[in-house]
């Protein structure tokens, strides 16, 4: 066990380190605040302005979405079907089925509805994509936080007049507040993160959208594309890019302990 714990933080510490030395190398103001220029894959100026809205914009949106299917979902199945033991367990195993789906295939089936409906590549059909591959990812983390509420509240909110919607909503919501922030913030990072499913649907462009149906930069993407550049500078500013997506993820995950430390101790008011 201690040797395992070792290799998985060694990898992590040098994975950290590697982007953060040649990150840092090739950080500068301007790579933050602007988009690319003419040639900026050539060693041009500009920055990454574009790729950093752009995947906060899209894993926001996905996000949203997600949370708005996932949490009547997560609530639906520890509530309402409780008592379904074999109904809930292969829920459970056809969310994890699906959580196990690699996301280029996301990406694949994004793609082939833009075509059947006529949707080109945009911010919008990016959104969607990402929103269906971390929809199971925010189902089951939800779920697994609501079955560790007791049982003794459900029976205490229905002798006390409440129908299973209010003691779903008012009852086990409030109580897991500090899980489901987490789940939240732990399917933002997934979803900016992610590069394949958004290849074939979200597209790419040196521009800031101006509508949802326009096409969008992010970050993975935008890593890729400045490491398959023969430039060394270029190449450079992929650390770069990298070391930004980076601090975002560590920032969500710090942001998420700390909301879920503040909201641990919630209490439940009849």
């Amino acid at each position: 066990m201690v040797i395992s714990t070792f290799i998985i933080f060694a990898v992590l510490a040098i994975i950290i380190y590697t982007v953060f030395a040649k990150g840092m190398k090739a950080m500068s103001w301007e790579i933050l605040t602007q988009i690319p220029k003419g040639g900026y894959y050539y060693g041009k100026g500009g920055g990454i302005l574009n790729a950093i809205l752009g995947s906060l914009a899209l894993a926001t949106g996905a996000t949203i979405i997600a949370f708005v299917i996932g949490l009547p979902v997560a609530l639906y199945i520890n509530v309402f079907l409780i008592r379904r033991k074999h109904l809930v367990n292969f829920i459970r195993f056809v969310l994890d089925l699906v959580w196990g789906i690699p996301s280029i295939v996301y990406g694949a089936f994004g793609f082939s509805i833009m075509v059947f409906v006529g949707l080109q590549t945009s911010l919008l059909a990016g959104i969607l994509t990402v929103s269906l591959f971390i929809l199971p990812i925010m189902i089951r983390s939800m779920d697994e936080i609501l079955r560790t509420v007791p049982y003794g509240l459900m029976e205490a909110s229905y002798s006390l007049g409440s129908n299973k919607s209010e003691t779903a909503f008012k009852i086990f919501t409030r109580q897991s507040v500090s899980g489901i922030i987490t789940a939240v913030l732990l399917s933002f990072g997934r979803a900016i993160g992610d590069a394949a499913s958004v290849l074939f649907t979200a597209g790419y462009t040196d521009n800031l959208p101006n509508s949802l149906l326009e096409p969008v930069a992010t970050l993975p993407l935008s890593i890729f594309f400045q490491l398959s550049s023969p430039v060394p500078e270029v190449q450079a500013r992929a650390y770069a890019s990298a070391l930004v997506l980076t601090v975002i993820i560590l920032i969500v995950s710090l942001f998420s302990r700390g909301l879920g430390k503040r909201y641990h101790k919630t209490k439940i008011n009849f």
